[in-house]
């Protein structure tokens, strides 16, 4: 049985990453915003208001929580890049997702977002260098040092907009929405 929350896998590093890895990555962010609008086509406000998943957000809940996620991200960034090892404010993203502006908006509004937002992301992205990248912000969340380095928040991010894009897909394709 196919687990509903992670429809294309939980994140995992790569042995090494390199080079071509964050190009990659980097792509991923540059082509977001038009694979999100593709699985978003022609979706119903019924469509939007479905959970992806029995006691999951609906597709509309997950539209909004993806610009406030990738606005908070690209502020990680920069933060990382301007400060030595800032440590970032953590945010309850399922009670984000409670509110009215995530849970009845329009989605209009976060797909706009988040256009804008990944062009600034991949155009900083594609400005650092590997000194750069290797830069970090603590999260006084996750355990040990709480150490994040931009190169696997990248990863990380890559991940999160097809893992999400991948909720979407999957319930259209389990609801015969084509």
């Amino acid at each position: 049985m196919t687990d509903h929350r992670y429809p294309i896998g939980k994140f995992s590093l790569p042995g090494e990453i390199n080079d071509a890895q964050r190009k990659e990555w980097m792509n991923e962010i540059a082509c977001f915003p038009q694979k999100l609008q593709a699985a978003l086509a022609d979706l119903t406000a019924e469509q939007l208001d479905t959970p992806y998943r029995p006691g999951g957000w609906t597709v509309r809940q997950v539209v909004h929580h993806l610009a406030d996620s990738h606005m908070n991200s690209f502020m990680r960034f920069k933060l990382a890049l301007t400060e030595d090892r800032p440590t970032i404010k953590p945010y309850l993203e399922a009670n984000w997702a409670a509110l009215v502006d995530a849970a009845n908006a329009p989605i209009e509004s976060s797909v706009q977002i988040l256009e804008g937002l990944h062009q600034r992301w991949f155009l900083l992205l594609s400005s650092l260098s590997e000194e750069q990248f290797a830069r970090v912000f603590i999260h006084p969340e996750h355990p040990g040092t709480g150490e994040n380095r931009l190169e696997i928040a990248l990863g990380i991010y890559a991940w999160h907009g097809l893992h999400h894009i991948a909720h979407i897909t999957s319930l259209r394709e389990r609801m015969g929405w084509s």
